[in-house]
């Protein structure tokens, strides 16, 4: 399903209602989803949860691949419906996407059908809505960037409010390589933080800052202090796509990894990935794998302040418009600058503003087709790829954000006059 044939542009239905979860599917969807989590000891704590019947909202952690089998089982017995990605719907076709429950919506794209989808889900359809806000995998094991409305949704909604947090799942099948799933013991936690009355007396502010409280994690620190050891021979390998930058020597994209060593080719520093996910480096010095992750950020921030921050490559570009597969666009070339990003494909110009997208989806080898990052509109999304060896999506990711982060502030990223004055 995944190669649009017929090269239909048609956008896929955003405002078509969602369907409760087939019955005949239930005992696949239970079914496979125990399969796939019995081997790694999966065990589920419920709070404040006795009396909790549909409809209620969901909101989770979304670390890794495990999570969509996690979800399913801790909401057992009830049916639930899921906010999902385009990509499934053209992975399993639209019948059988729709039939497990899941809702469309394209990634970092504000879009009100999806709302009332969420609306009609919860008060017509009286079921449970399950919604990830974080919308990505987690690149370094901590949480990503949360969207500040959720408070607003909530409020909205006028349902319980639940949260599932979830240990193990990155550390299972870690972004940078989710096709070895190491053997790591899966941990999750369903509670209800808000009943339907509290939540009718609660702040917005308040109830947002709550959801992002549930939603704080760090996989590495919760790693030691359980004491988890993964002897996996390769644990270090892909490491490199999401630290991608030499913390010795400071060069971007000369990172590279092999069995549990991660190394720089410009400088010839290497780091061992221990047991417990430490990177112990030169004199036993240890560098936790999210320190040096947002290491990176600061220094992408760093860049774009002083006005050296440079996204200009020649991409292939793929277009994903509807459930019926990816089209290909032929060669193009991507800028990002200030204001957004301009792609350049088919004589046309795409424009994606900073200011309306909080972060970047970032893959970091999507099918074998290799690195990309996916742009969208309310019509397509667009997976960009390149071949340039500085493409490096988890860096233009750091900038979308941090643009982001300044337009929605009304600041002014780099102003050229003050740093050429700073600077005669």
């Amino acid at each position: 399903m995944l190669n649009n044939k017929k090269k239909d542009m048609t956008p896929f239905d955003m405002n078509k209602k969602p369907v409760k979860q087939y019955p005949f599917l239930l005992p696949l969807i239970w079914g496979g989803a125990w399969l796939m989590t019995r081997s790694l000891g999966l065990k589920i704590e419920k709070a404040g949860m006795e009396k909790m019947k549909p409809p209620y909202l969901v909101l989770s952690t979304h670390q890794g691949f495990s999570d969509y089998y996690i979800a399913p089982l801790a909401l057992f017995p009830h049916r639930a419906n899921y906010v999902s990605d385009m990509e499934g719907f053209a992975a399993f076709g639209e019948w059988l996407y729709r039939g497990i429950g899941c809702i469309g919506k394209r990634r970092y794209v504000s879009d009100i059908a999806v709302v009332k989808n969420i609306y009609t889900a919860l008060h017509k359809n009286r079921q449970i809505v399950a919604v990830f806000p974080e919308s990505r995998h987690s690149n370094a094991g901590t949480t990503a960037y949360i969207p500040q409305n959720m408070g607003k949704l909530a409020k909205l909604m006028k349902v319980p409010v639940v949260m599932l947090s979830v240990h193990g799942s990155y550390l299972a099948g870690p972004f940078w390589d989710e096709a070895h799933t190491r053997k790591v013991p899966l941990r999750a936690k369903l509670e209800c933080i808000y009943t339907k009355e509290e939540l009718a007396q609660a702040q917005e502010d308040d109830v947002q800052q709550k959801i992002e409280e549930h939603l704080r994690y760090d996989e590495y620190k919760w790693q030691w202090e359980e004491k988890i050891a993964i002897t996996y021979p390769r644990r270090a390998e892909g490491l490199h796509m999401a630290l991608y930058q030499c913390r010795s020597c400071g060069k971007a994209f000369h990172m590279k990894s092999k069995g549990s060593s991660l190394f720089c080719e410009a400088c010839g520093s290497g780091w061992e990935m221990d047991e417990y996910g430490r990177l112990v480096g030169e004199k036993k010095k240890i560098t936790a794998i999210p320190d040096w992750y947002e290491w990176q950020r600061g220094e992408v921030e760093k860049e774009i302040r002083i006005g050296t921050y440079r996204c200009e490559f020649a991409v292939r570009v793929e277009a994903l418009p509807n459930a019926k597969g990816f089209i290909p666009m032929g060669e193009g070339r991507l800028v990002q600058e200030e204001n957004g990003f301009t792609l350049s494909v088919q004589n046309r110009e795409l424009f994606f503003d900073h200011r309306s997208r909080e972060s970047v989806q970032t893959e970091y080898n999507y099918r074998d087709r290799g690195p990309c990052i996916v742009l969208s509109d309310k019509d397509c999304c667009y997976y960009i790829y390149s071949d340039d060896p500085e493409f490096g999506p988890t860096k233009i990711q750091f900038a979308g954000e941090y643009y982001y982060r300044m337009r929605k502030q009304g600041e002014v990223p780099f102003d050229f006059g003050k740093h050429l004055s700073e600077n005669m």
